[in-house]
């Protein structure tokens, strides 16, 4: 997606654990408690309606710390339930470094970002040259059948390199950080093997009932 104008260096951000965008996919969310939907309501009045989903992290000693690294979306889809609900959808524009925290009057949070890193999540989409199709696929029907998820098979299979790695990570149940090992690869190629080893583990914790994590 082409923006008009340059990227803000202040959006609003959007904790959520677990919560995957990735540049040129899509997210749903459903926004309902009030100091988000004072958030989308002014994202709304933006040009650009960004909005930066980023992870909140645990620290020593309790409490949360957010992610270096986040990915802005852009607003792209947006209806109202009859009890006050909001249903967004966000297109991923790009990823950004989390540069600090603003305080303000605001009650959501707001933070200086910087985009210069992820110049490449601005270009087009990107591919795979390595990418063995078929035996990605194998591991993925082992991993679908040991965590009990169903896709649409042929979809997938026609879904270019991009499209299908990048669907996979957003929807997979990995835990945040390893949600956070995914979002911050640097590559195309390098998301895969991240995904590749996430699924293994997975599989192999399955079979030994253990509780194998990429560090």
């Amino acid at each position: 997606m082409r923006l008009r104008g340059e990227l803000p260096d202040k959006i609003p951000l959007f904790p959520l654990p677990g919560a995957l965008l990735l540049p040129r996919a899509r997210l749903p969310l459903q926004i309902f408690e009030p100091r988000y939907l004072a958030m989308l309501d002014e994202t709304l009045k933006t040009p650009l309606r960004l909005i930066g989903m980023i992870q909140p992290r645990p620290v020593p000693g309790g409490g949360h710390a957010l992610a270096a690294i986040g990915c802005a979306g852009r607003v792209t889809g947006f209806s109202e339930t009859d009890d006050g609900r909001y249903l967004i959808t966000l297109t991923g524009i790009s990823r950004f470094r989390l540069a600090r925290e603003i305080s303000g009057f605001a009650p959501y949070l707001m933070g200086e970002v910087r985009w210069d890193d992820f110049a490449r999540d601005r270009g087009p989409a990107e591919s795979d040259a390595g990418f063995d199709r078929d035996a990605f696929l194998d591991l993925l029907r082992r991993y679908f059948s040991e965590q009990q998820l169903s896709t649409d098979w042929d979809s997938l299979r026609d879904a270019d390199d991009e499209l299908m790695i990048n669907s996979l990570a957003m929807l997979c149940p990995f835990e945040p950080e390893d949600k956070q090992a995914l979002l911050e690869a640097p590559s195309l190629r390098t998301r895969r093997e991240t995904l590749v080893t996430l699924m293994e583990f997975a599989i192999a914790g399955g079979m030994t009932g253990g509780e194998e994590r990429l560090q």
